[in-house]
């Protein structure tokens, strides 16, 4: 039997979902751990994607195989017990044999969260701008004009990590906006990206580079050169990974059972 866990997690304290040989305290881990003790055999995880250092999360999933039916609630409950405060299981289902976590999972989705004052409540889930004179009157909305233009292109090579090992830098992305919203009264803005896929530390680097134009350092046109050059060193930072939140998988509904 294959099964999906919906997962959610705080990651300040976290290395990211990777297992890693130099370090237990990776989210995978730690869910494999679990599942192993309780299920009384050694029991693997395949996750829908990674997420670096720090990052948090609201909806992940993975999967898992097991030679027998399971009660999932119970399974949830017990996984629940185990688990740190700061990784929950949200759900059990049961899935086609077939169904994999990563390569069926046709849309994803992520928040960054931005604060211009600091706010203690909200520091490990926001990044605090702190560089002087901040952004430009109009940043906000220039923000959200150069954010139009990854609706227009698909190669984003310009965003992704150097050195990393992919087929492509193609991604579909079906959204990219900033919005304002409100937390511990504090105004905060959110901006909110969806793809097909993503490339590694892709959504910091397009965060970062879109900074630059609320900074009013670069124009807006010129995020869209920054794309078309396919380079990253053209591109902006990588934001902090505090301010990062995956909140969205989606899957085909005829893989769950």
């Amino acid at each position: 039997m294959r099964y999906f866990l919906e997962v959610a997690y705080e990651g300040t304290n976290y290395h990211g979902w990777q297992a890693q040989n130099n370090t237990p305290k990776t989210i995978q881990a730690i869910i494999e751990d679990g599942l192993s003790k309780i299920l009384r055999t050694q029991t693997p995880i395949v996750g829908s994607g990674r997420t670096d250092t720090g990052v948090h999360c609201k909806k992940q999933f993975a999967h898992f195989d097991t030679e027998k039916e399971i009660d999932t609630e119970d399974l949830k409950y017990r996984m629940n017990s185990f688990l740190p405060p700061q990784i929950a299981i949200s759900n059990i289902l049961p899935v086609r044999e077939t169904a994999h976590a990563r390569f069926d999972a046709f849309l994803r989705s992520y928040h960054y969260h931005l604060i211009t004052e600091k706010n203690p409540f909200l520091i490990n889930h926001a990044h605090f701008h702190r560089k002087k004179g901040g952004f430009d009157k109009n940043g906000f909305d220039k923000m959200n004009e150069a954010a139009k233009f990854l609706l227009k292109h698909t190669n984003f090579e310009s965003f992704s990590k150097v050195k990393t090992q992919v087929n492509n830098f193609e991604c579909d992305i079906s959204k990219a906006i900033w919005t304002k919203e409100q937390a511990s009264q504090t105004e905060y803005w959110r901006f909110t990206i969806s793809a097909n896929r993503f490339l590694r530390g892709m959504v910091r680097a397009v965060v970062g580079s879109l900074f630059l134009v609320g900074e009013g350092k670069i124009e807006i046109h010129d995020f869209e050169k920054i794309i078309l050059d396919k380079n990253r060193k053209s591109a902006g930072f990588s934001v902090p990974s505090n301010g990062l939140f995956l909140v969205e998988v989606e899957y085909p509904k005829e893989i769950f059972l």
